[in-house]
């Protein structure tokens, strides 16, 4: 039991005369017990009043000075030991005896049983002044509709609590006066611990310490639980997200323009050609969704591409004034330290209080190897700052507080996230149906409370976020240069070994040939959580069965990762091979583009929050054993996975061909400039030379998705004609084929469709084969020009 009391010597000893003599009377079901009085700086004898009882199980948890009742239950709270907790005021206005009422509720599986004097049943001697009750249904209306709802006596004094549940939303309480107790139910609300209301007998005693000042007081203490502001916890985690970004970028982030992240192969050319065309186009007021500056002439459907309209937009000023690489680099820093700030906001508010526990949840859910993989050149995959507030407002939904509000708000927020990444979302939203259906299945009367206001909710988001985004999904759907659907072949699936193995950029378990084996390539390492960690969620998930959350996480989690298996589950060291669950989604709009792998990626998050939890549940336990075991097991647990720096190397000279213009005396209006070979997926450095020379040129191929076919299929890069295709077998095989008058008239239809000015050779490997077949193919040797090889196709005409 625990007792607050700041100059209460005249009602202490009645009331624990009370308690002491109930709770011997009650052996057979109080066997074992404390007192625990917790002094909030008197100035009277109340001190000398729990002395005095000289019994040892009677303690006395002393403050130097007055701080307010809530620093007095955290002080008391942090030394009880039992395995529930009875929290009542000194003055005992609701009778021990109530505490047979409060236990059975709490036995019928609830976290908290509080006393209520406004449920029906509850009985009231010797009421309040009529001022004061009106202030106190006042402020519980409030505090329904804000803080926790569905209470409607969160201030009676008399609360029995699930004993180390209890000691954690004390610890992670900040509040030191009367919102203790809205705090500390707030704590459980979020935590999804239930709490029941049991009416009571309750009768007001004299010598009250509620002023009336200290109902304005309770106001300024609900806006910090609502607001929370950053607090040095916070502050430190977000310091240390960035600085951990920056050490993951460390290679690249100080010198952007002459450094390249070479596992991002050649996607770092490209996203740095997206910041730099979409400046172009807004600086120019041209259409953001479309270009021709690549595949020409045909172009290019930027909103089919993830060109991250809403960051590349808003980026605009700095790629102008920077250049792209500096841009891009800028951006992947600081949306990679941010995802990390908005997971551990999450955490904080939804999962546990506790700030280490939350910066350990987030650091995983952000860095975790997937997420670094994916850090060399995907930024739609690890700026998803996005996904954590929108998984809060559609909780907030289910809350039914403010609903059309909270929904207004989810559909600006998923409108924002289309032009950040569209798969980002759809995978976002398969996680949330996940949980939700494990949740559903735990909890059915949550579902019967919130599936109204949720679906009122999501129909008002839809509403809110379709006509934002209808005309640029037209765009991409059915617009110039769109697709239907874009396949990845059989190989783009999860291997059950990849769950368990470790990445490639693991500091002290990487194997980069066991990676690449598992993996479509060193961006795709969309697993590799490794065999500890695995078993460490485990252990959580057994040892935390009895918590809602715990399950719903996962459920969420292995749901995630068998879907990552892809519609074939092959059963490691047999020949056997598994129908995955995969194969219902595979085909089916929007998820027919989907690389499967990528599902994975949601267990990065969900695995952070049941470390937050354990880190959470280590916290509150008393037990130094238990501390240092399971502190051991994360350890173990993380070693493995924390990455080595990106790797960066120095990036080549762009040709002063390019970048001093001398292009310019070679391409005239309307005429394009053809790289030697043509840029595709496979080397776009040439995207990186259109850039330096400030887009001031068109070429054909290029590195981007766009239609093959009459049936419009998906594609990486522009469909090969016959010089293309002929100039990049050249390249890769370095054999010089036999050219024919028809491989010449080929070459001049294709180079007539690409409104050719020039040809430009740049030093690379088979450049003396290409040469020679250029040379054959136009009929002249080329000249050498500014540190490239140059035909001039104006020549002679």
């Amino acid at each position: 039991m625990l007792i607050p009391a700041y100059n209460e010597e005249q009602r202490l000893v009645r009331t624990l005369d009370a308690v002491t003599a109930y709770l011997n009377d009650h052996a057979d079901r109080w066997s074992t017990w404390e007192i625990v009085v917790a002094d909030d700086g008197s100035t009277d004898a109340t001190r000398e009043v729990v002395v005095a009882r000289r019994d040892p199980r009677v303690q006395l948890v002393v403050s130097p000075r007055n701080r307010g009742k809530g620093s007095a239950l955290r002080r008391g709270a942090a030394v009880t030991r039992g395995r529930l907790l009875l929290v009542t005021d000194a003055d005992l206005a609701a009778p021990i005896e109530e505490l047979d009422q409060l236990d059975r509720t709490l036995a019928d599986g609830h976290a908290a049983a509080i006393g209520s004097r406004a449920m029906p049943g509850a009985t009231q001697d010797n009421r309040q002044h009529r001022m004061r009750e009106l202030l106190g249904r006042a402020g519980n209306l409030l505090i329904r509709r804000t803080v926790v709802p569905g209470l409607r006596d969160t201030q009676c004094g008399f609360k029995l609590f699930d004993g180390d549940k209890a000691r954690e939303a004390f610890a992670a309480s900040r509040l030191n006066r009367w919102g203790i107790d809205v705090e500390v139910l707030h704590h459980f609300h979020r935590a999804d611990w239930p709490v029941a209301e049991v009416p009571v007998h309750w009768s007001h005693q004299p010598g009250s310490k509620v002023r009336p000042w200290d109902y304005l007081r309770v106001l300024a203490d609900l806006a910090r639980i609502r607001i929370r502001p950053l607090g040095p916890a916070d502050l430190v985690a977000a310091v240390l997200f960035l600085l951990m970004s920056v050490a993951l970028y460390s290679g690249r982030v100080l010198d952007p323009d002459h450094r390249y992240l070479p596992d991002s192969l050649q996607d770092q050319n490209q996203w740095e050609w997206f910041f730099a065309v979409t400046a172009d186009n807004v600086a120019h007021l041209r259409n953001p969704f479309f270009t021709d500056l690549q595949g020409f002439p045909e172009g290019v459907n930027l909103m089919a591409n993830t060109v991250m309209l809403g960051l590349s937009v808003p980026f605009t000023p700095i790629t102008q004034l920077f250049g792209p690489a500096v841009s891009l680099s800028l951006c992947m820093t600081l949306g990679l330290a941010a995802t990390a700030a908005a997971w551990y906001w999450l955490i904080v508010r939804r999962v546990v209080r506790q700030r280490a526990a939350a910066f350990l949840g987030a650091t995983l859910a952000t860095f975790a190897p997937p997420m670094v993989s994916h850090a060399n050149a995907h930024p739609n995959f690890v700026i998803l700052f996005m996904v954590p507030l929108i998984i809060d407002r559609a909780l907030r939904l289910c809350e039914g507080t403010r609903v059309t509000r909270d929904a207004v708000i989810l559909g600006l927020m998923a409108a924002y996230q289309v032009f950040l990444g569209e798969e980002t979302l759809l995978l976002a939203a398969l996680g949330m149906l996940l949980f939700a259906v494990a949740y559903a299945v735990v909890r059915p009367e949550v579902v019967r409370a919130t599936w109204r206001p949720l679906l009122r909710g999501l129909t008002v988001a839809a509403a809110v976020c379709l006509p934002l985004i209808c005309y640029p999904l037209l765009w991409q759907f059915r617009g110039p240069q769109s697709y239907d659907a874009i396949l990845h072949g059989d190989n783009a699936a999860n291997s059950p070994m990849a769950l368990l193995s470790f990445a490639e950029r693991s500091l002290l378990a990487g194997d980069a040939h066991r990676a690449d084996a598992l993996s479509i390539n060193p961006t795709e390492q969309n697993a590799f959580y490794g065999w500890p960690l695995a078993l460490l969620a485990f252990a959580i998930t057994v040892r935390l069965w009895e918590r809602t959350l715990v399950r719903a996480l996962a459920f969420t989690a292995v749901g995630a990762a068998v879907l990552s298996l892809g519609p074939r589950i092959p059963v490691p060291l047999t020949d056997t091979v598994l129908p995955g669950p995969w194969a219902l989604l595979a085909d089916r709009p929007l998820f027919e583009s989907v690389i499967e792998s990528r599902v994975a990626m949601i267990c990065a998050p969900v695995l952070g929050m049941l470390l937050a939890v354990a880190v959470g549940r280590l916290a509150a336990t008393r037990k130094l054993s238990t501390q240092y075991i399971g502190l051991l097991a994360v350890c173990l647990a993380l070693l493995p996975l924390v990455p080595a720096p990106l790797k960066a190397v120095d990036r080549a000279e762009v040709p002063a061909f390019y970048a001093e213009g001398t292009w310019k005396g070679y391409v005239r209006e309307g005429e394009a400039l053809v790289p030697v070979p043509l840029p595709d997926p496979g080397a776009a450095e040439a995207l990186h030379w259109q850039t330096a020379a400030g887009l001031g040129f068109r070429m054909p191929g290029g590195y981007f998705n766009g239609p093959f076919g009459d049936d419009r299929t998906g594609v990486y890069g522009a469909p090969l004609r016959y010089t293309a295709d002929l100039l990049r077998t050249v390249r890769y095989t370095g054999d010089v084929p036999a050219i024919t008058a028809s491989a010449r008239e080929e070459a001049a239809r294709d180079l007539a469709h690409w409104k050719a000015g020039v040809l430009v050779l740049a030093p690379q490997p088979n450049d003396g084969p290409l040469r020679e077949v250029v040379r054959k193919l136009v009929g002249r040797p080329g000249k050498w020009v500014d540190g490239v090889w140059v035909w001039d196709l104006h020549e002679g005409s």
